[in-house]
């Protein structure tokens, strides 16, 4: 059962009791991303991320690890497109004092320059080894060859350039107009009753910001391209196709269509790019949802001499997919892994967490799971076949790290 409240500032609190666990997940959901960023300011929602970390008026850097430790907790954070969240995971005759440190940190940090300064170095080495690794930035070139220049196709790290501009005082006017009360979401899951909703509303259910949030734009998807030469052992490719908005009613049949093209072993990319071409190690495909719109993403890595022979290969799959559709076996046993995947992430109060957290922030709504396993089971041949020809209509865009030829 998941309890929820509105504190008076219009901040949300999700709170999912699980009696038979010794654990409690604390996180603070922030509605903010490198989405909501401009030109100049891009990366600044995931530099604030680690900021948080680095000092409060009340704590030193250190003083936040230690304390962490000592409770045996385990607190991290991460910055997406569209949100960022802040969690700390601890026994529950601990949640007091986790709920008590990461306030601190959300309240009362100082954004020292000092620090600033250190951890832009550190972050500079975090994009860095992004940009070391040849599989992981293809997919940021893919955002920007699918959304131009929308800041949906902007890197969540930024770049060097922008990092050296980040001052305390830009922090603080980016918190203010953006971490306001209704672009928050605290969400519990654990072993907790409801009287812990006060607690958290004691810190978090009075405070205000001066500026209102901006509205965001929906993108326009265009089938770009861009190729990177590198010095690489392998080409990378990335191709992208329109998807579907989180709340899209066929959001369902893309995610087990995608399963069936590429999201298992057992998948049509993975058996005739790998197994029977023998021409890649990894290759898979993945769907991201963002409030408005998605991007279907597939990835594979190949000698650059065979690059255009996995091309071929690749399309001939999605072709065939589309004409033949899924069999009765695929439509299955996907609906089943779905479903097992829903019940087993119940037994994780950092999934319970993330899961509420997430459906507040988006969605504003929680199904139950007997609804959930409900909606999986209403997908059929006929809506993933409309889906698979909505989707692969338009050419898609195309990211590309390869050696010169």
């Amino acid at each position: 059962m998941i309890e929820k409240h509105s504190c008076k500032n219009g901040l949300r609190v999700v709170l999912e009791r699980v009696p038979a666990v010794r654990s409690v997940t604390i996180g603070i959901w922030v509605l903010t991303g490198s989405r909501n960023e401009t030109e100049d300011n891009n990366g600044i929602s995931h530099f604030l991320e680690h900021m948080f970390f680095k000092g409060t008026k009340n704590r030193s850097p250190q003083d936040i690890a230690e304390e962490f430790d000592a409770i045996g907790g385990q607190v991290n954070a991460f910055t997406s497109k569209e949100y960022t969240c802040f969690y700390a995971k601890v026994l529950d005759t601990h949640k007091d004092a986790a709920l008590e440190i990461l306030a601190d940190m959300f309240f009362n940090s100082t954004f020292d320059e000092d620090e600033m300064e250190k951890e832009k170095k550190v972050v500079y080495e975090e994009i860095k080894m992004y940009e070391d690794t040849p599989d992981d930035i293809v997919h940021d070139y893919l955002a920007k060859a699918s959304y131009g220049s929308h800041p949906l196709g902007y890197p969540i790290l930024g770049t060097e350039g922008h990092l050296k501009s980040f001052t305390p005082e830009k922090l603080r006017n980016y918190m203010n107009k953006r971490y306001t009360p209704k672009n928050i979401v605290v969400s519990v899951a654990g072993n907790v009753d409801s009287s812990f909703i006060q607690s958290i509303e004691s810190f978090f259910g009075s405070y205000q910001t001066s500026n209102q949030p901006t509205e965001i734009t929906k993108p326009t998807f265009i089938s770009g391209k861009i190729e990177r030469q590198k010095d690489t052992e392998q080409a990378h490719l990335c191709m992208g196709y329109d998807g579907l908005a989180v709340d899209d009613e066929n959001i369902y049949s893309l995610i087990i269509m995608n399963n069936v093209l590429g999201g298992s072993m057992s998948s049509r990319l993975f058996q005739d790019v790998r197994e029977k071409q023998g021409l890649a190690y990894s290759v898979f495909s993945y769907h991201s949802s963002f409030i408005d719109n998605g991007l279907l993403t597939i990835y594979a890595g190949t000698g650059n001499d065979q690059l255009e022979r996995l091309t071929d290969v690749i399309n001939k799959t999605i072709e065939t997919f589309i004409s033949n559709g899924l069999t009765d076996k695929e439509l299955q046993n996907s609906k089943e892994q779905l479903k097992g995947s829903l019940l087993l992430s119940l037994e994780s109060t950092n999934s319970r967490m993330s899961r509420n957290g997430k459906n507040e922030l988006i969605l504003h709504e929680h199904r139950t799971l007997d609804e959930m396993v409900q909606v999986i089971d209403a997908v059929n041949h006929s809506s993933i076949q409309q889906v698979m020809e909505t989707l692969f209509k338009q050419d898609p865009s195309i990211a590309l790290i390869a050696p010169s030829r």
